[in-house]
């Protein structure tokens, strides 16, 4: 590492294989029914990123070569499944090849009477540390993926070990409006870390950057985290909106300890050399502690191979 150079842990990697003959890819269509990305971000063409944004595959190889570069001395691999769906297999094997760098965050099908299972014996043989649970808010506000009764067996396993539950929720205009559930959840499962892919997505152009009053009740949940990836960085930009004074808002409203980086590298557009640099240029209103927490320290501490619980009865195990 470069002492030179802030550390990094980086809370969200999708890794997506070069061999495609072991790893094959299963794509999924674009969603008619999901919002609409603006150009330059997540990898479509156009908007200030320009009519070709760069988007790298990150092998694991490749990913590892990266983070040496850039400093970053862990990273979350966190399933890819527009390419792979619930397949987790190249995720797995990456993080049991490289225990001491990547550790795992599945996607699995949480209507599926299997997951629990599946969700257990990941927990138990390959140092999973989250879970992470992806799809719309219907306009009724229903999730079914997220809370039905089947979906709250996999919250089951995820509060006996104390794994993250890594929530994507997508909902035209952001998904503030989901946050009511979340408290829910986080009462309901209070050993079990939340954290909130891409800040729920805020509508920045609103005033407060859309960290409105829906966002004021996460303030002080201390099993409720959020993360400030590339996909924000993006729609920061396509929205001509300054990231650092949205970020120092953010700080200000939950605290660095309850925020995380993710470089969102495989999804969002851009070098992984860049998504530092920007994540950096984001901090310039933060002091050193703050960057600190949330170039690393948050995300380090919530991602534990084989979930919270598992670290704290090896802790309690090990002699002194």
């Amino acid at each position: 590492m470069n002492s030179e150079k802030p550390v990094f842990f980086d809370s969200h990697a999708h890794l997506v294989a070069d061999d495609q003959t072991r790893y094959p890819r299963n794509p999924i269509g674009p969603n008619p029914n999901s919002p609409k990305r603006p150009p330059g971000t997540v990898g479509i063409p156009g908007g200030h990123h320009g009519p070709h944004p760069v988007h790298e595959v990150p092998d694991t190889s490749r990913m590892l070569q990266w983070m040496q570069e850039e400093n970053v001395a862990g990273a979350v691999a966190v399933q890819k499944r527009m390419i792979y769906r619930y397949d987790n297999s190249y995720i797995l094997d990456s993080c049991d090849r490289y225990p001491d760098l990547l550790t795992p965050v599945i996607i699995p099908d949480a209507e599926d009477t299997a997951t629990p299972d599946f969700v257990r014996n990941c927990a138990q043989h390959h140092g999973l540390s989250g879970v992470r649970l992806f799809g719309l808010r219907q306009t009724d506000g229903a999730t079914p993926w997220l809370n039905s009764a089947q979906a709250l067996k996999t919250w089951d396993v995820a509060q006996a070990f104390g794994l993250v539950m890594d929530l994507e929720i997508i909902a035209r205009g952001g998904a503030g409006d989901a946050i009511p559930t979340v408290l829910e959840l986080s009462r309901a499962y209070p050993d079990v870390p939340i954290v909130l892919d891409h800040m729920l997505e805020p509508e920045v152009v609103q005033a407060g950057f859309g960290l409105d009053r829906r966002y004021e009740a996460l303030a002080g949940q201390t099993s409720v985290f959020l993360k400030f990836t590339s996909i924000n960085l993006d729609v920061l930009r396509e929205s001509g909106v300054d990231a650092a004074p949205f970020l120092r808002r953010a700080v200000d409203m939950f605290g660095a300890h309850q925020i995380m980086w993710g470089s969102d590298i495989g999804t969002s557009s851009g070098s992984y050399k860049e998504m530092v640099s920007r994540m950096v240029a984001a901090a310039a209103q933060l002091d050193d502690d703050e960057k600190r927490a949330i170039y690393g320290e948050t995300g380090r501490r919530v991602f534990l191979r084989g979930g919270q619980k598992s670290n704290a009865a090896r802790t309690i195990a090990e002699p002194a």
